[in-house]
């Protein structure tokens, strides 16, 4: 049986581990007044300087904002204070430059009294008086992602002390059940939300350098939270990101490699490289890793390298996003000598391709023979005079084409250079296909014969078991009646009609999109062509179809480009493709830009190809927004991109979900294409999915083998998703379970008896069972390879009539359980524990494709039928409208609309949508009519009342008095008055409110409850 420790005896237990780890205990910080005089102490001793009441005064109000970004950069800074006296007091809240040597102390229960709410914090850590750190300890079972939106109530709360006190410099948040732990940054509302999507900033679990994970609070404690350690985590380890005004920490893997890297510079011990997989965020690591060695003097230049222009590009934007102007574009290899050649400090890290390097330091190119024969200095002597400085040369993706040359070429050149590589897929004997060069030094053909050691390892098996990036589910595609013969090669047609059969599926009803990776730039081009007359023809057989977009990328013939030449170098297959008949791939090329061209309003030429790539990529990327925020309404987002090399490396979207693979593919260029699917989305997003047409299931459990790390006999089961009949035998238990409970409730397992179960625990034990039921679902509904069999099982299992009745009563029964979270009793607890810790996870019941528009076409279709042929009933409509979430807080209205409406009346989609306004603008204003009745006032006051606060958001007290006046109450009758009014004024206002917060009315809320 398990014991749940008291949140008060987990406090007391966490504050003696602390004065272990030689914190000071501070019981006597209880309020604001004694956390401002002990940051006054602090400040003033740090500073070596007193100052008057008002003095201290007027810094607290300069050093508070409610800028969290503003408040953590304060923190790191030397700031100004103009005293008294118009002297200047150059000061820092903590010893910046030695954040160790900072005093630490931790308090406890710390109320924080403001106009509108009694906060109490469980336990705050302070950095030389300054609140860095909270931390909230929970009841076992709690969801993390849950303990971290009730944070985020708490800090939306008007009242809360985070935007007006020494609280606005917490960095942290720490969540603890005593046995499961968790972290994530501050940041401001934009960066510090729940959005419709229920994306989430990330939740961090502390792991050791192996990645075992730390999650006893305890041991958490001596790893985490060691003063020397927390003191690096805050000031070293969280990056300040200026374009965005957000913090972000780094991950314990990338700290890992960054201390390694910074340890073998500064013990000069030679090269290394870094396994970290793809989807980890190797960008921030090396951005870390080099902003640290910049400010090493004994490191002359920092290089970051990559092999391609985008790739230059996309790195140089992030670096700049990571820190504003920290890295300058290099437009040739002139530049980039002149940079190597400064001595300017913003010259010190650089980054730049890999052919420009090799062109700096190649005496043979053209460039160079060309500058010999005219007697000029060539790139190469212009550099002499550093050839003895220490370097340091960070390779991204180090695996890549030419690297054996320049890796020789540098190490000729820079003898005392460190060479470090980053890459997500290293090359190890079984996968290196060619010597890369042959020399005095060796055959290089390995990531570890050119970089010497493996760093540090953080593998694909790895970030699935952290849930960084998702699991796969690989289909092996067979044609119906084939016998499946070893090798049968499938038509284009065949592939691309199953392509156009199974994307819905895959996709989502179209929530997500794909890449299609062909194996050739013809066949690129043939399935152009294929997909274009197959969707002409299922447009003209089913005039309700609507065809999938579909563009295509591969680079055009370099024709002495540098820029295509330097695009071409990682696009083996392309650039072999341009050796024959390049005139006519090109004018292909040049119709499929026009089709893009006429699709989407564009105006790209292939003389500026670069452009289009960008845009297609964006393209891809907004598949994140609904249509209706986007331009230009139908034509703005891709459905599958037809690829040969391009974007199955080094491409990121979370939108991407499924991989179409007519391709062969094996060892690290397996891995690098399908790892384009598994960025981690929400409970939407599963899995990433791959439909394979070359049946290469060999070649993918040999890769999973070869980049599992140290897990491989583990490794498929890690990586690949449960197949379908596991999932179905996990469904029909799932819904076993529900119908067993509601029974056990005593009430019949059938959607209509949910509302007749008993007391808040039974609902809540529903909403967990079904939605289970409903993930179960959602899995199922994305794999592309059930069978027709498996079809009529799942749907005997759940019959979808039934299920959507289900969705129905759990958002009814959800709703209801939702206006609980967050009220707390007057000694600030949960008003209902276990509700609190609920975690809805609404997104599950949301579709892609029943939106407002859908809905508004519907009802016009409805009213327009022949009442004698219904194509779909009332009922059937209302129940679509009462099973999806994004319908949650109009349900009623749209429900009594569709039941006003008569058959037949033929009401067009224009007609559907006034109708619908009007009647709801009728509907509340017969509610406020009703209530001002109830409470004796003036239903145009009433209404005006309602209208201000729902225009600005915010609840005005004050407007609250002005309302009430002409009743003529004494102050007490009208308290009691306000309170009665606002008990049924709150539901209403939080209803039209549609799920925004209102400034200012949580405290009647707090009263209400």
């Amino acid at each position: 049986m398990t014991v749940h420790t008291p949140e008060r005896g987990l406090e007391n237990s966490l504050i003696s581990k602390l004065r272990d780890l030689k914190y000071t205990y501070r019981d006597d910080i209880r309020d604001k007044a004694a956390l401002d005089a002990n940051f006054r102490e602090k400040f003033q001793e740090l500073n070596r300087v007193k100052l008057s009441d008002g003095e201290f005064k007027r810094l607290i109000e300069d050093i508070i904002k409610p800028d969290v970004y503003e408040a953590a950069r304060t923190l790191r800074s030397r700031e100004t204070f103009i005293r008294d006296d118009g002297t200047p007091l150059n000061y820092t809240l903590v010893n910046i430059k030695d954040w160790c040597k900072n005093q630490f102390e931790v308090v406890n229960q710390l109320r924080i009294n403001t106009d509108n709410s009694n906060h109490r914090y469980d336990v705050m850590i302070l950095i030389n008086g300054v609140p860095v750190v909270q931390i909230e300890l929970k009841n076992l079972g709690i969801s993390p992602r849950r303990a971290m939106e009730q944070i985020v109530d708490y800090k939306n709360d008007p009242g809360n002390g985070y935007s007006r006190t020494l609280l606005s410099f917490v960095q942290v948040f720490i969540v603890s059940n005593r046995t499961e732990t968790r972290y994530f940054a501050n940041n401001n509302a934009r960066h510090f939300a729940f959005d419709a999507d229920e994306r989430f900033l990330p939740i961090y679990q502390f792991a050791e350098k192996d990645n075992t994970k730390v999650n006893h609070l305890d041991d958490f404690a001596d790893k985490f939270l060691a003063k020397c350690t927390l003191a690096q985590m805050i000031s070293r380890y969280m990056v300040l990101i200026a374009s965005e005004q957000k913090l972000m920490m780094m991950r314990p893997y990338q700290i890992y490699a960054v201390k390694v890297i910074v340890d073998c510079i500064d013990q000069n011990s030679g090269n290394g490289y870094i396994w970290h997989t793809t989807g980890s965020g190797k960008t921030l690591t090396s951005f870390k890793a080099s902003t640290l060695l910049k400010s090493n003097e004994s490191i002359h230049k920092c290089l970051f390298v990559v092999d391609r222009k985008d790739l230059d590009r996309q790195t140089r934007e992030e670096f700049n996003r990571f820190q504003e102007n920290c890295v300058e574009e290099n437009t040739n290899t002139a530049s980039l000598v002149r940079r190597l050649q400064s001595d300017d400090y913003a010259d010190k890290v650089i980054v730049t391709t890999i052919q420009k390097l090799g062109l700096a330091l190649d005496e043979s190119s053209k460039h160079n023979k060309r500058k010999i024969a005219r007697g000029q200095e060539t790139y190469k002597q212009r550099l002499e005079p550093i050839r003895d400085k220490r370097m340091v040369v960070i390779f991204d993706e180090c695996h890549r084409s030419q690297f054996g040359e320049t890796h020789k070429t540098i190490k000729e050149f820079f003898p005392n250079a460190q060479l470090f590589g980053f890459t997500g897929t290293p090359i190890f004997e079984q996968n290196s296909s060619v010597k890369q060069f042959e020399g005095d030094m060796g055959s290089m053909r390995t990531t570890e014969d050119l970089f010497q050691q493996e760093l540090h390892a953080y593998t694909i098996t790895n970030a699935i078991e952290d849930r960084n990036v998702l699991r796969f589910h690989v289909d092996y595609f067979e044609p119906k009646g084939a016998a499946g013969k070893p090798g049968q090669t499938l038509t284009k047609q065949a592939i691309a009609q199953a392509i156009i059969d199974k994307h819905d599926a895959a996709t989502a009803n179209r929530r997500f999109n794909a890449l299609f990776a062909t194996a050739s730039i013809n066949d690129a081009i043939e399935y152009v062509d294929e997909f274009k007359k197959l969707q002409k023809k299922i447009k003209a057989d089913h005039p309700d179809y609507v065809p999938l977009k579909i563009a295509a990328v591969f680079s055009p013939p370099a024709e002495g480009d540098p820029n295509i030449k330097q695009i071409q170098e990682d696009l083996e297959q392309e650039k072999e493709d341009y050796q024959k008949d390049p005139d006519a791939k090109k004018k292909a090329l040049q119709a499929i830009i026009a089709d893009y061209n006429a699709a989407y309003a564009t105006n790209h030429k292939i003389t500026e190809f670069d452009l289009y790539y960008q845009d297609v990529q964006k393209r891809i990327k907004d598949q994140e927004f609904p249509n209706r925020d986007l331009p230009k309404k139908g034509a703005e987002k891709i459905d599958i991109t037809i690829v040969v090399d391009m974007l199955l490396t080094g491409f990121d979207s979370k939108y991407l979900n499924t991989l179409y693979v007519d391709k062969n593919l094996k060892n690290h260029g397996l891995i690098q294409a399908f790892s384009r699917t598994n960025r981690v989305l929400n409970a939407t997003k599963p899995y990433g999915h791959v439909l394979d047409f070359r049946n290469q299931q060999d070649n993918v459990d040999a890769a999973i083998a070869l980049f599992s790390g140290a897990q491989t006999e583990r490794a498929r089961e890690i990586w690949l998703v449960d197949k379908a009949p596991v999932v179905i035998d996990q469904l029909k238990q799932a819904v076993t379970d529900l119908g067993d409970f509601m029974k056990s409730q005593g009430v019949d397992a059938a959607p209509e008896q949910v509302n007749n179960m008993k007391g808040d625990d039974a609902r809540i034990q529903f909403v967990k069972r079904f939605k289970e039921v409903q993930r179960l679902q959602t899995q199922l509904d994305q794999y592309t390879d059930l069978t027709e069999e498996q079809r009529a099982e799942i749907e005997r299992t759940l019959p979808k009539d039934e299920l959507r009745a289900f969705k129905g009563a759990y958002l009814e029964t959800a709703q209801r359980l939702k206006e609980q979270q967050g009220k707390r009793t007057p000694e600030g607890d949960p008003v209902n524990a276990d509700v609190d810790q609920l975690d809805f996870e609404f997104v599950l019941f949301a579709s892609a494709v029943i939106d407002y528009d859908y809905i508004m076409k519907l009802i016009a279709k409805f009213s327009g039928q022949d009442p004698k042929k219904l194509k779909i009933s009332r009922e059937q409509l209302i129940g679509l409208i009462q099973s999806d979430a994004k319908f949650m807080d109009q349900r009623e209205e749209i429900t009594e609309y569709v039941r006003s409406l008569k058959e037949g009346e033929a009401l067009d989609e224009a007609a559907v949508r006034s109708g619908y306004m009007r009647f709801k603008a009728e509907k509340q204003a017969k509610e406020i009519a009703a209530l001002a009745g109830r409470h004796g006032l003036e239903t145009e006051a009433l209404s005006c009342f309602v209208d201000t606060i729902l225009q600005r958001m915010i609840f005005d007290g004050e407007q609250l008095t002005d309302l009430m006046a002409p009743l003529g109450l004494g102050w007490k009758q009208r308290r009691e008055r306000e309170l009665a009014l606002m008990a049924d004024l709150v539901p209403l206002l939080n209803k039209r409110a549609q799920g925004r917060d209102i400034a200012g009315l949580n405290a009647y809320e707090q009263e209400s409850a």
